[in-house]
This record gives C-alpha cells, sequence and structure tokens, in this order.
C-alpha cells in the first residue's frame, strides 16, 4: 500500500455513509471502489451518485471483494458487531463508526476478531483526531493550564419524536446516551482517563431509553468530569478542560470544534482557530487510517481499541445506573 491508493469499501448507504464519502473524494490517495447495503437499489443508487464502481446487494459480497482495503461500516450501532465481524472475517481491515458498538461485550468481541486476524480496527472517533482537540492535548502537555482538574462537557440536541425511528426504539439502541452521550464520555476519557467512580441521572421514554442523561464521572485523584446529553433539547455543544493554573474552552461543537480559548491566569485569553475545514470534517480519520494500514499498524495510538473499551464502560455502567437496558442483555 506504500506506492498505490487506499481502496475503500462503503457499508450502508444513509447520512453517515454519504457524509463519509463526500470526505473521502478529497483525502489524497484515497479510493472508493465499492458499497454494500441490504438493498440492491440502495447500493447501485449510492454507487451511482458517487460514481463508485462496485455497487453490492448485500454485506457479505462487499466483505469478499478481494480488491478493498479498509470498509468504513457507517450502519447503525446496533449491527455494528455484525457488520464489524463479517469484515474482518473476511480479511478487510475496518472503521467502525461511533459508537463502537451497544456495549463492553460487543466491543471485545469486535477487537478479539481483529486480533485473531490481525487486521486494523479502530472506532469512527473523529474528535481524537480533530487537529483542535489534538492541539489542546498539546497544550495540556505543555503545562499551560497546570494538572487537568475537570471536565465539563454537553451534547444535547432536540429530536423531534418519530414514530419508528432508531434514535428512541431499544432494540437499536436508542436513546440520548448512545447516540450523543458518547461524544462527551469519551472527551472525559481522553483528558483524565477511565473513572473511578460514577454517578448517573436519566429521564426515560415509554419505550424504556434515555431522553436526557447526566453523569458525573470521579476520580480517586480527586478530578471530576460532569457531563450531559439529551434529545430533548439542542445546546451549544461545548466544552471546558480545567486546569490548576487555568482552562481551556470550546465554545461550541466540541467533537468537531472550529476554536478554542486558552484561559492562563495572569495572562489574556488566546483565540485559537482551526484551520479551513475540507468537507464534514471526517478527512483526519481517513487519514489516520490510511497511515496505520501504509506503516502495517493494527491499531490507532490517536484512537486506540482500549480507549474505545473503556470508554464503552463507563457507558455500561451509566446505563445500569439509570436502568437502560437493550434486548438480548
Amino acid at each position: 500500500m506504500l506506492d498505490r491508493s487506499i481502496r475503500w469499501g462503503i457499508l450502508a448507504t444513509g447520512p453517515m455513509a454519504t457524509a463519509f464519502t463526500e470526505d473521502l473524494r478529497t483525502v489524497p490517495g484515497a479510493d472508493v471502489v465499492a458499497v454494500g447495503s441490504r438493498s440492491q437499489q440502495a447500493a447501485q443508487a449510492f454507487a451511482d451518485r458517487f460514481a463508485i464502481p462496485r455497487a453490492y446487494g448485500n454485506w457479505q459480497d462487499l466483505a469478499d471483494d478481494p480488491d478493498v482495503d479498509v470498509v468504513y461500516v457507517a450502519t447503525p450501532h446496533a449491527h455494528h458487531l455484525a457488520a464489524t465481524t463479517l469484515c474482518l472475517e473476511g480479511g478487510k481491515a475496518v472503521l467502525c463508526e461511533k459508537p463502537f458498538a451497544l456495549n463492553r461485550s460487543q466491543t471485545a468481541s469486535m477487537i478479539a476478531a481483529a486480533e485473531r486476524r490481525s487486521l486494523f480496527l479502530m472506532e469512527g472517533m473523529w474528535t481524537f483526531v480533530n487537529p483542535l482537540v489534538r492541539r489542546a492535548q498539546e497544550m495540556i502537555g505543555d503545562g499551560l493550564i497546570g494538572h487537568v482538574t475537570s471536565v465539563h462537557a454537553d451534547f444535547s440536541a432536540r429530536v423531534p419524536v418519530v414514530p419508528g425511528s432508531r434514535l428512541r426504539e431499544p432494540a437499536a439502541g436508542g436513546g440520548a446516551l448512545l447516540d450523543l452521550g458518547t461524544y462527551p464520555v469519551a472527551f472525559a476519557h481522553l483528558f483524565l482517563g477511565p473513572p473511578d467512580h460514577i454517578s448517573a441521572w436519566a429521564h426515560l421514554n415509554d419505550q424504556g431509553v434515555d431522553e436526557s442523561t447526566a453523569m458525573v464521572l470521579g476520580y480517586d485523584s480527586g478530578a471530576v468530569a460532569v457531563l450531559s446529553c439529551s434529545l430533548a433539547f439542542g445546546s451549544a455543544t461545548g466544552a471546558v478542560v480545567h486546569g490548576t493554573e487555568g482552562r481551556i474552552e470550546f465554545p461550541a461543537d466540541f467533537y468537531n470544534p472550529r476554536r478554542l480559548v486558552l484561559h492562563r491566569d495572569g495572562h489574556e485569553p488566546r483565540v485559537v482557530e482551526a484551520e479551513p475545514q475540507v468537507g464534514n470534517g471526517y478527512g483526519h480519520q481517513a487519514l489516520e487510517v490510511m497511515r496505520c494500514l501504509r506503516e502495517k499498524r493494527t491499531e490507532s495510538a490517536l484512537v486506540p481499541l482500549r480507549g474505545s473499551l473503556a470508554v464503552m464502560s463507563t457507558l455500561d455502567r451509566v446505563r445500569a445506573l439509570v436502568g437502560v437496558r437493550y434486548p438480548g442483555e
């Protein structure tokens, strides 16, 4: 792969697949060669839209395509285990959209499948490869805000109730926590690591999934993370990382931020703007996947598998506290 393009397959044809494929067309060295769906009609329509040479009406044919190097799994997360495992068994590297799966057990199964075959696997947590988030990590590593003492983050978006929508269906892993809360939880893990203690509250709908969830993650070091998510109302989706000597604010869209503000004790605030974004912002993770494949790595140091497993463990613990269970658990 060192001297040729990386050949991508896209599994699913919904909004995430569309956004990611749009961005892949802007990534040097990326070549989308196949798409797979449960419907031949949907696969062909997607292929026609993006001039993709091969369209498959089932996942298996995509997994078996010898000309695909890596598959982007863009299904709803209730299907991530099946789709990712199928592709790994077909010898394909996989980038699986967040959240990695429904729970820790499924996540561990996916990781084990990749390890058995020495294949690359990565969760599509674009926040971790975002240049501005990485810049914040560098600032903290340089001691600009002292020791991190707390993280505050919220991801809330008002989503109208639509009968049959996967967002509120237990069988689809519905609820605010897995769709939106994954981001603030992962953000807290990025700067503080896995928590030692967890408290949580949620408002559940009639189907038993969370409309809104609030979490407090506690650390034996004395640090704390205060996190929230909701499908019932919108917010600025901001986040703040506090330290002993200052703080770093992401005023909006911390999961894909366009600016941060560094506040240091005794200094004027410093605004850092992101570089102009190309496309939807997913190109950074595509580049990370391609770098790893060319270096023959089986996981990314920026989005490590143990980190994805730890985040899913925290999400499991929160669901247990608030009483959200999915069928089959």
